[in-house]
């Protein structure tokens, strides 16, 4: 990263990655399939294509999954063979706020709960350009809601990409509240984080060819879908412009050649000046969705271990010991 004032502010929390040989080489091929479409990504007409993609991810067979509505917003639990009745996960699924399910992204999911031990619940919340900004924030926050109602003491939030904005809005959100014996936000992990709908970060420019999906123009147009009239700096809107105070402890985790390593590391350096416990994870090499490469990317069990291991830690601080599994 070419990036030397930045890597000054956060050289204790940005740990770099280096790119293992053999994911190199299959990083390579990928690229070299996903050229041609490269900038393709756009509209209603790729939510198809977009859930075939994510259905491929590679299933667990030590998970198993449920329909459900939390908080009156329909979506799938992702139940691991051990947990405790009073953790769970919420994971908000990517697809630039215009595609993804949660069936679609169940594989992906299962992968976290499983690590983690604790079951989550995956919501279908409203995409655009039908139901635009600030629709899926709303639902998200109702979601959130739905588990406290439930009882459920001891909430993770997880999110890729376009969800990895909407778990750090829901984290600003709750992040400011007082602390209740009902309900506590334990911590958020995110990959790839949309984090400024400015589309101001230099890696637009300084990854635009390393990028192998996305490209700014393509980019911008997905944004407008979402945002309508919306100002891109609103809080609800950009996490990088809500505040970041008081948020609990934030891990993400970024791929190097990503259009999007900007968002990540504009992120942590303003939530570490806040004084959040926050960390960046950048892996050299590494396209935007690489931890659905699991069992064919080292770095995506690796990356994956790790938001597993911080999302067991998290939620097991102060748990009941009598809590049954």
């Amino acid at each position: 990263m070419q990036r030397p004032t930045t890597e000054d502010a956060l050289k204790d929390v940005v740990v770099t990655h280096s790119l293992d040989p053999e994911d190199g080489a299959i990083v390579a091929a990928t690229r070299a399939m996903a050229s041609s479409m490269k900038g393709a990504l756009r509209g209603i007409e790729a939510r198809a294509p977009f859930d075939a993609m994510m259905e491929g991810v590679l299933p667990r067979d030590d998970v198993t999954f449920e329909s459900d509505t939390v908080g009156g917003i329909p979506g799938l639990w992702v139940h691991p063979v051990q947990r405790r009745s009073d953790e769970a996960i919420l994971h908000l699924h990517a697809g630039w706020f215009s595609l993804g399910t949660a069936k679609a992204f169940r594989h992906l999911v299962g992968h976290i709960a499983a690590r983690a031990g604790a079951s989550a619940f995956i919501p279908d919340y409203r995409l655009a350009p039908e139901h635009p900004f600030p629709a899926a924030v709303d639902d998200v926050l109702a979601c959130y809601r739905g588990l406290e109602e439930r009882g459920i003491r001891r909430i993770a939030v997880t999110g890729d990409s376009a969800g990895g904005n909407l778990a750090l809005v829901l984290a600003a959100c709750i992040g400011g509240e007082a602390v209740s014996d009902d309900a506590m936000l334990v911590g958020v992990a995110a990959l790839s984080p949309v984090t400024d709908l400015t589309l101001s970060g230099e890696s637009y420019l300084t990854r635009a060819d390393a990028d192998p999906y996305f490209t700014l123009p393509q980019v911008a147009q997905l944004v407008r879908s979402y945002l309508g009239s919306a100002d891109p700096k609103f809080p609800l809107a950009s996490p990088l412009h809500a505040p970041v105070a008081g948020l609990p402890p934030v891990r993400i985790h970024v791929g190097d050649d990503e259009v999007l390593l900007d968002d990540s590391l504009r992120y942590v350096e303003r939530a570490v000046g806040a004084g959040t416990d926050a960390r960046l994870d950048v892996w050299m090499g590494m396209p935007h969705g690489f931890a659905g490469s699991i069992g064919r990317l080292k770095a995506s069990a690796q990356a994956l271990d790790a938001i597993g291991l911080f999302l067991t830690e998290k939620l097991l601080a102060g748990a009941d010991p009598h809590t049954p599994r």
